[in-house]
C-alpha cells in the first residue's frame, strides 16, 4: 500500500469520544474538483480532511463542549475510487451496527443518526429525556 495520499480518493474514519466512549464512522475525500468562476476547466483542490471531525451535529456540539483533545481520530481504510469509498463506509456502518448498539446506560453508542438517508437511529431508540 502506498504512503502517498495522492494515490487515493478518500478514507473511512472512526472518531471516538475518550470521555464517554461514543463513536462516529464516516468518510472523507482527500480532494475535490471545482470549476473556478469564469474558467473552463476544473481544478483539483485539497479538502479540509486534516481538521475534519464529521457531519454529525451532535458530535460537533460535544467537540465544542469537551474539546478536540478528548476525541481520537483514526483512519480505518483508504480507497482509490468514490464507489469503493462509499461502499466501505456503508459496509462499516452496518458491520458496526451504528443505529442499534448501546452504551451500558442505554444511550446510543454511535453519533451516526442514519445510513443512506434510508435507515434511521430514531427507529431503534426512544427519545431520551
Amino acid at each position: 500500500m502506498s504512503n502517498h495520499i495522492e494515490d487515493y480518493f478518500g478514507f473511512v474514519y472512526l472518531i471516538t469520544n475518550t470521555i464517554n466512549s461514543k463513536k462516529y464512522i464516516g468518510r472523507k475525500n482527500f480532494y475535490f474538483h471545482r470549476k473556478p468562476k469564469g474558467k473552463k476547466r476544473k481544478v483539483k483542490q485539497d479538502s479540509d480532511w486534516k481538521k475534519y471531525y464529521g457531519s454529525s451535529e451532535e458530535l460537533k456540539e460535544e467537540i465544542k463542549l469537551q474539546g478536540k483533545e478528548n476525541f481520537k481520530r483514526e483512519i480505518l481504510s483508504l480507497h482509490k475510487t468514490q464507489g469503493k469509498l462509499n461502499f466501505e463506509e456503508t459496509r462499516q456502518l452496518f458491520l458496526n451496527n451504528v443505529l442499534t448498539e448501546k452504551l451500558e446506560s442505554g444511550e446510543p453508542l454511535f453519533y451516526n443518526s442514519q445510513i443512506l438517508n434510508r435507515y434511521y437511529k430514531k427507529d431503534y431508540f426512544e427519545k431520551l429525556d
